[in-house]
Order: structure tokens, then C-alpha cells, then sequence
């Protein structure tokens, strides 16, 4: 199997050089390293890495906008370091496009633990033999893992579209927080369940926009998120309109 490839980029050496000892331990990781915005998107454009680890302080940037350059250019799976615990900070970096976040100090067991479920699911969410799923204007490919809205592209993250096509594949059926964290990020998540709020909130923001008022992840008070097709009579309109 082809070594996933990681970039690190932190300004402080010393957690920057852990990490990249730790993970370069283990022969299906190549692991590459920056000190800087400027020296990581050199890196970026020349590693094409399936995984970054991003320190949101930078000297040149902020991790925040990093996240985002990065995204717009590939969909990588970004997973942001930050020694700050504010709640805005975390929305922010989801926001820009990260699907993970971990605060400092962390353990180095955990860290490994996340980085490997990440790429697990990046490497196994789309079978080849995976069918695609359509909701009246949406449709969900999972194999050129893209998401389209009355022929429009919906530019989603790598676990933005994973929640929404494990959601869309079980329509009706409600998830509990802790469910979907466990069938979509893959591990047992530690921190506080409401990551799961926030990139739910993000799935609808660029979906929902054009739908109107029609909300297909609907929450379920008390309990969680479950998927809803069209209504029948949205159905029809849409049916119609395209005769």
C-alpha cells in the first residue's frame, strides 16, 4: 500500500518535531514538516498530502486561513491544532474547513489514533461498487465523492460529505451525537459531542441555501439528526418543472 502522506505545520519545533517523529515511526506515513504559512503551501503544492496537521498560530498567517487555501485547492482532510479552548475558535476553524480539531497539550496515543481513523475513512468511504443517491435536485456520487444540487456542484469537506452520505444512505432512521461519531469519524471522540452540531449546521448552510426552508437533516430534539427525502409534494414540483 502507497504510504499516506502528511504535512505538518507548526511554528513551535519542539511539538512540531514530535509529531513528525512519532508519525514517521510508522512505514505507512510519509510526514513532511513546516514552521509557516509561506513554507507549508510550498509543501502543500509539492507533497499533495492526504492528511494536514495545522497549528491555527502562525507567524505569516493564521491557521484559519491556511485551512481554507487548502481546501479550495483539494478537499484534504485538515485536522487543527490550537492550544485555545474558546468554542468561536473551534466554530471558526470548522468553518473554514477542517474536520478536526485537537487542543494542546494532547496525547501523542490520541493524536495517532485520530490521524489513522481519518485516513482510514478517506481511503474506504466510497467503495467502488457504492451506488449514488438521489433526492429530487440532490444528488450524493460517492464515488467521485460529489455532491450536486440542481446541476450545480455543492463544494463540501471530506467529512462535511461523509456525514451527509451517511445520513442520506439511512433516510428517516434517527443518529445519536455519539453514533455519528463513531460511524462517521471512526473512533471514540473525546471532546465535546456539538462538533457534530457544527458540521451539521455547515451541511445545511450550503445545501439548504438553495432549497429554501425545505430542510432534509432535521433534528430530532432530545435525541439527534436523521435524514429526510423530499416531501412528496416537492417531489412532484420537481418533477414537473424538468418535463
Amino acid at each position: 500500500m502507497t504510504p499516506a502522506k502528511i504535512l505538518v505545520v507548526d511554528d513551535d519545533a519542539s511539538v512540531r518535531n514530535l509529531i513528525d517523529r512519532f508519525l514517521s515511526k510508522k512505514d505507512e506515513y510519509v510526514v513532511e514538516a513546516a514552521k509557516d504559512g509561506e513554507t507549508a503551501l510550498e509543501c502543500f503544492e509539492r507533497l499533495n498530502p492526504d492528511l494536514v496537521i495545522l497549528d491555527v498560530n502562525l507567524p505569516d498567517t493564521t491557521g484559519f486561513q491556511l485551512c481554507q487555501q487548502m481546501q479550495e485547492q483539494t478537499g484534504v482532510y485538515v485536522m487543527m491544532l490550537t492550544s485555545r479552548t474558546d468554542e468561536e475558535d473551534v466554530v471558526r476553524g470548522f468553518e473554514k474547513g477542517a474536520d478536526d480539531y485537537l487542543t494542546k497539550p494532547f496525547s501523542l496515543v490520541e493524536l495517532g489514533a485520530r490521524v489513522g481513523a481519518a485516513l482510514k475513512r478517506q481511503r474506504t468511504a466510497a467503495p467502488a461498487q457504492s451506488s449514488g443517491l438521489t433526492f429530487g435536485k440532490l444528488v450524493i456520487d460517492p464515488d467521485s465523492r460529489r455532491v450536486t444540487l440542481d446541476g450545480e456542484t455543492i463544494s463540501l469537506t471530506a467529512l462535511e460529505f461523509d456525514l451527509l452520505f451517511f445520513l442520506a444512505s439511512h433516510p428517516g432512521r434517527v443518529w445519536r451525537r455519539a453514533e455519528l461519531l463513531q460511524e462517521v469519524w471512526d473512533y471514540d471522540y473525546v471532546g465535546d459531542q456539538r462538533v457534530v452540531d457544527v458540521h451539521i449546521g455547515q451541511i445545511r448552510r450550503k445545501i439548504e441555501a438553495t432549497l429554501g426552508k425545505l430542510s432534509m437533516i432535521q433534528t430530532v430534539r432530545g435525541v439527534g439528526y436523521k435524514f429526510e427525502a423530499m416531501p412528496p409534494e416537492e417531489q412532484k414540483k420537481t418533477e414537473s418543472n424538468g418535463k
